[in-house]
């Protein structure tokens, strides 16, 4: 998944982009609604987390214009204010969720996989395809009568084709997902986390095969 953090205080920023590049996301940082702005022309994502005071304006102003322009990317709210009413507001302009700061980061996590969960219109984060199981709770894939634990940007990888069995995704569209504007990579890295992932679905009903001159899919074994 791909999140945008928009939030001017750099050491709240910096330990929220280190925790959710733990767990396999790729974060751009924004401390400023006109670098949010930037941001979103040249990238799409997942999920933003969206501070309400910053230094060029108000987080709730830039929430409304997204809405009116109907751009449906789920939004958290950071917030330091816990009225009721604050609450109350920030969802009825237009925000997915809201957290209240300090807050812990197991909970921003667990709001984070809640909300793209809704999104996605499912009851849980489990995606299952031919007879094998993705578990981005528990970080595993299961087949047969196997559990195979998978790294944080493996599982990022496969939650990619699992959410889309048979479609095609170019290296450059997969790049973008696992990675964020500042990472410095290329698209050979798309190559080793690809063998990583065939590795992996040995065994399984699953694989994930090249289409050439247009990038991956996966397919039923």
């Amino acid at each position: 998944m791909r999140f945008l953090l928009i939030e001017d205080n750099p050491s709240l920023a910096g330990a929220v982009v280190e925790r959710l590049q733990l767990d396999g996301h790729a974060v751009d940082h924004a401390g400023t609604l006109d670098a949010a702005s930037a941001c979103m022309d040249v990238a799409d994502y997942d999920l933003i987390l969206l501070d309400i005071m910053l230094p060029d304006g108000d987080g709730r102003d830039f929430l409304q214009r997204q809405r009116k322009a109907e751009k449906r990317t789920p939004v958290i709210v950071i917030t330091a204010r816990s009225a009721v009413s604050d609450r109350v507001g920030l969802l009825d302009s237009g925000a997915d969720d809201y957290i209240t700061k300090p807050f812990d980061f197991s909970e921003l996590e667990a709001r984070c996989r809640a909300v793209i969960r809704r999104q996605g219109g499912a009851a849980d984060n489990r995606k299952t395809f031919a007879e094998t199981t993705l578990d981005p709770t528990a970080g595993e894939l299961r087949f047969a009568d196997q559990v195979v634990a998978l790294r944080n940007r493996e599982l990022r990888l496969l939650e990619v084709f699992f959410n889309a069995p048979g479609q095609v995704f170019s290296k450059g569209y997969l790049l973008d997902r696992l990675f964020s504007l500042s990472d410095e990579v290329s698209e050979n890295a798309i190559e080793v986390y690809v063998a990583r992932l065939r590795k992996r679905l040995e065994g399984s009903g699953a694989r994930i095969e090249t289409v050439r001159g247009l990038g991956y899919r996966m397919v039923a074994a």
